[in-house]
């Protein structure tokens, strides 16, 4: 995956929005940013265009997430607590654009994923099935509390561990687990119901 580049000149752009002519966090190298960006950005991005669907959302979403990453500084964090502190940041990121959204603009799927869906599949029928199981399947996860479709986002679209989400939710991995377990059983058996 080709990353979107981050470089000094948006640090020094921040700096002058805030009136600083020096880097955005001193405590913060931009090497050690770098690698970070580059080690966490898929996992950003395949979490946030999960909840939201649309490719350029997503971009726009995850910039802004780095962003204020790097602006907040990062350095003093270990791996594991840097990427459940970036994932709350993606959290609240993906939240105040659903605030900013009409909740009809929230679709069951995008053109963009149907189109790697055709990709993966030359035959038309077995194309069409998937289509309509993978709609099934995100209307019915549309249908769990907001709570179980943020646990099964993180767990499935950003593979966090369990123990980091239990971090980014702020409750207990044991309390993660059994949500996540609820969540999965009750997909299982409304998609049980729907006739093939």
């Amino acid at each position: 995956m080709n990353l979107p580049l981050i470089g000094r000149s948006s640090a020094v752009a921040a700096n002058k929005k805030q009136g600083r002519t020096e880097q955005a966090a001193p405590s913060t190298s931009l090497a050690d940013f770098s690698a970070r960006y580059r080690q966490f950005y898929p996992k950003v991005f395949a979490y946030v265009y999960g909840r939201v669907q649309d490719k350029e959302v997503s971009l726009d979403i995850v910039s802004e997430v780095f962003e204020r990453a790097f602006s907040k500084g990062s350095s003093l964090r270990s791996d594991g607590a840097f990427e459940a502190w970036l994932f709350t940041i993606a959290r609240n990121a993906v939240a105040s654009h659903w605030r900013k959204e009409k909740p009809a603009a929230k679709a069951l799927h995008s053109v963009a994923w149907e189109w790697e869906l055709t990709q993966h599949h030359r035959d038309p029928e077995q194309t069409l099935l998937e289509r309509e199981q993978m709609a099934i399947l995100l209307y019915h996860v549309h249908q769990l509390s907001q709570r179980e479709q943020e646990i099964i986002s993180l767990k499935f679209d950003a593979e966090l561990s369990n123990h980091h989400i239990a971090q980014v939710m702020g409750t207990s991995e044991v309390n993660v687990r059994v949500t996540l377990y609820r969540a999965l059983h009750k997909l299982r058996d409304r998609m049980k119901s729907v006739p093939e």
